[in-house]
């Protein structure tokens, strides 16, 4: 199954996480599309206010199914090998989920005040296929 990552290519921090993910999956489930391709995110029907919300995650196979913000986050971490270990005791205790989305939120929302903004945006090791491709969704 592959998932397409939609994720500010400017920012330090989402930067050095797609980074990271790309070391841990090479590839194998997740592709990623940087916000500022917005050729590629007009496939999806994603316009730039869409991604003021937060990084996406979308079902490759159904294009429908996505997640955003804080709920990506927690999606990516659930697909990652034993991931779904620890991503159901962090919805499973009291109060962690709600400060979890909180803190999302304004991490998002400060994100280059805290981490700083990348000079160009980057361009990932794994891009959606489907998007380089001009596949019709």
């Amino acid at each position: 199954m592959t998932y397409y990552v939609i994720y500010d290519g400017n920012c330090n921090l989402c930067a050095t996480l797609v980074q990271l993910l790309e070391r841990l999956d090479k590839g194998e489930q997740f592709q990623y599309i940087p916000m500022q391709d917005k050729p590629a995110l007009s496939q999806f029907g994603i316009t730039p206010q869409d991604c003021e919300q937060g990084m996406l995650l979308i079902n490759a196979a159904a294009p429908e199914q996505r997640w955003q913000g804080s709920d990506a986050a927690e999606e990516i971490g659930r697909l990652l090998p034993l991931g779904h270990v620890f991503v159901s005791a962090y919805r499973a205790l009291p109060g962690v989920k709600w400060t979890g989305d909180r803190a999302y939120a304004q991490i998002r929302d400060n994100r280059y005040t805290l981490f700083g903004k990348r000079d160009r945006t980057y361009q990932p090791l794994y891009p959606a296929a489907c998007v380089s491709n001009d596949c019709r969704l």
